[in-house]
């Protein structure tokens, strides 16, 4: 089996910018030599309540969606659906000022993408 490289970025809930303070809640990962983007995410209410008590929490799960939907290719993520993978994986590594931001981009090799995503968000997330 052949060891490929791939890059991850840690998906964090930021409920108020102004504080710094988030809570990792999942990974993307991506393989450009096995054509692989996904997400895989999880989110623990109680501990993102704790965190910020007025959090609407089925939004963040909203947007733990659409982050799956843009790897899927899923049309219902709108146009950047319909970019390549290296395109899409561009656009949620980006940095944004919303509740859900990515962290930063860290790189890594396996044989096994998708097994190294449960990895990641084992270790990272859970």
């Amino acid at each position: 089996m052949t060891r490929m490289s791939y890059q991850y970025a840690v998906l964090r809930c930021v409920p108020r910018v102004d504080r710094e303070e988030f809570v990792n809640v999942g990974v993307v990962l991506y393989c450009h030599a096995t054509d692989f983007l996904a997400v895989a995410w999880h989110v623990d209410r109680d501990r993102l309540r704790a965190l910020a008590p007025a959090i609407d929490v089925d939004q963040v799960c909203e947007a733990l969606g659409f982050a799956d939907a843009v790897c899927r290719a899923d049309a219902r993520a709108g146009a950047v659906a319909s970019q390549p993978l290296s395109q899409r994986f561009g656009f949620l590594k980006a940095p944004r000022s919303t509740v859900l931001q990515p962290g930063p981009v860290h790189g890594g090799v396996t044989m096994d993408p998708a097994a190294e995503l449960d990895r990641l968000l084992d270790r990272l997330v859970r």
